[in-house]
């Protein structure tokens, strides 16, 4: 039984239900779904990944309050630790290589400390670094959070610190960059694209990178630049700046999904809405899609007919960070859609990995050990 009937838009009924009911409407179809689910998770580790993009060092120094300075209004702190973590793009790519994926990445570091530290956090995971170049007239994006704590009380981020340039990298860069990644793609299933705008993913990278039927985006903005995609992947305000539009309701959020795909040319459009979960849009010539519950709502108007499925959130209470939560679902749809996952069921264990790393600070990983876990949680619910 479908979550809301299957019909043509015509009311905002369906999107009141997704924001006001918990995920029990949605168990059935979860329930009947969960034995392929956990079958396409036993396959993760078959796939293989090109993924490319504006790779981040996240830093977390921390330090203990001692006392206000003499030298000026500020806290002076007694330095504790630091923690590196991948960030930015680089996230997505560890993500990949935690949910089990054979990963190579193409992207660009600096001739810095923060470049060789993100080289071996990756090295360290399996993943393969021979697509990252070195670039020496930029510094590797590092960004520092500065956090302290007095005895017996939270820690508190203080300040946040970011190295990065406005640059793009030399034209040579550019072109050699190019040219691994065309070298690449027939090696891969699937090729992911994390763009966070620092100069990366330039005209040169982004035609050879595209690809119909492997390419999946993770832009922040112009997504028409990926015109021809597979898949793109953005959250709520990024639809909207996309489109030119609020998503206010059932009709403008269907409006956006058709508006996207035509700006895009993709075949599937995921809009990732926060605590009112997700919708999956998808264009369909007559054929029906396998693997997939009947969806929310079907429209046969324009030039195509678009299939869009409403998935709840699966965790809305246990929510402490979702920083770098939209990572986790990119990389968890795409092993899925390497190992035969139809849309829906990618969807599905993207918004099931999210739910698992928001319930952690900072940027963080799931595996598919924890997947299956969280999985047998719910259905046993």
């Amino acid at each position: 039984m479908p979550l809301v009937p299957t019909s043509t838009i015509n009311s905002s009924a369906s999107f009141f239900w997704l924001m006001t009911n918990d995920y029990s409407d949605f168990l059935p179809q979860l329930r009947a779904s969960t034995e392929q689910l956990l079958k396409r998770l036993d396959c993760f580790d078959r796939a293989q990944v090109l993924a490319i993009g504006d790779l981040t060092l996240d830093e977390f120094l921390t330090g203990q309050v001692e006392r206000i300075s003499r030298e000026a209004p500020v806290l002076i702190l007694r330095y504790e630790n630091t923690r590196q973590l991948p960030g930015g793009g680089a996230n997505a790519v560890y993500n990949l290589a935690k949910l089990g994926g054979k990963v190579k990445v193409a992207g660009l570091v600096g001739k810095d400390d923060q470049g060789k530290a993100l080289c071996g956090i990756f090295e360290a995971a399996g993943i393969d670094t021979a697509g990252i170049l070195i670039d020496s007239q930029r510094p590797t994006v590092t960004k520092t959070r500065i956090s302290g704590h007095a005895r017996q009380s939270v820690t508190q981020q203080i300040v946040r610190v970011d190295r990065k340039s406005d640059e793009l990298p030399d034209l040579d860069l550019q072109l050699q960059l190019a040219d691994y990644i065309r070298q690449q793609i027939p090696t891969v299933d699937a090729v992911v694209c994390s763009d966070y705008g620092d100069g990366v993913l330039t005209r040169l990278a982004i035609e050879s990178a595209v690809v119909p039927n492997k390419t999946i985006v993770d832009a922040q903005t112009n997504l028409q630049r990926y015109s021809g995609a597979m898949l793109f992947t953005p959250n709520l305000p990024e639809a909207e700046q996309a489109v030119g539009y609020s998503i206010k309701n059932s009709q403008t959020l269907m409006q956006a999904g058709r508006d996207l795909l035509n700006l895009t040319q993709a075949q599937k459009i995921l809009i990732t809405r926060g605590e009112e979960g997700m919708s999956l849009f998808e264009r369909v010539n007559n054929q029906e899609i396998k693997n997939s519950p009947p969806p929310t709502f079907t429209c046969k108007k324009g030039e195509f007919a678009i299939q869009r499925w409403d998935i709840p959130p699966f965790n809305k209470t246990d929510v402490f960070d979702v920083t770098g939560a939209g990572d986790t679902v990119v990389a968890a749809m795409t092993l899925a859609l390497c190992v035969g996952a139809s849309g829906w069921e990618a969807a599905v264990l993207g918004n099931l990995a999210a739910s698992i790393v928001v319930r952690q600070f900072g940027t963080a990983t799931t595996t598919v050990d924890e997947m299956k876990s969280a999985l047998k949680v719910m259905i046993d619910d």
